[in-house]
């Protein structure tokens, strides 16, 4: 049996210590890789004549994101909040142009987009699951 001063002590430090504390949305990485992963290939699809979305992936995919979201303890106005937030549209552009960069994209050379978008459907990887390839 667990003495009551014991079971007083658990009880206040579990209760000192938020059981459902949630880290920030701007750091929760599954969800800022993913709209990464959206916006590198909103890019590829707008900047490469021969890709194009795969929407009913993307809308799957936006949904199962907003579900993980609610089902690891966000509200729903946290979510609109973060994903209305100029500044974290920002940051996540400038990620998603830094990657695609590092990729092998170049401003104003369209086939270097094609390339990435062609290689990221041959790796299947997230990006290149939202994508299709009419070439």
């Amino acid at each position: 049996m667990i003495p009551r001063t014991l079971t007083a002590a658990l009880l206040a430090a579990t209760l000192a210590t938020p059981a459902l504390a949630l880290e920030s949305l701007s750091t929760e990485k599954h969800i800022n890789d993913s709209l990464r992963a959206g916006r590198i290939g909103d890019v590829i699809r707008k900047t490469c004549p021969t890709i194009e979305a795969r929407m009913f992936v993307v809308w799957a995919k936006i949904e199962d994101l907003k579900r993980y979201a609610l089902d690891k303890g966000y509200t729903r106005a946290e979510i609109e909040a973060f994903l209305d937030n100029r500044a974290e549209k920002n940051r996540l552009k400038a990620e998603a142009d830094a990657w695609l960069k590092a990729a092998g994209a170049v401003d104003g050379d369209v086939e270097s987009y094609c390339k990435v978008g062609r290689d990221e459907i041959a790796k299947q990887t997230l990006i290149g699951s939202l994508l299709r390839d009419r070439s």
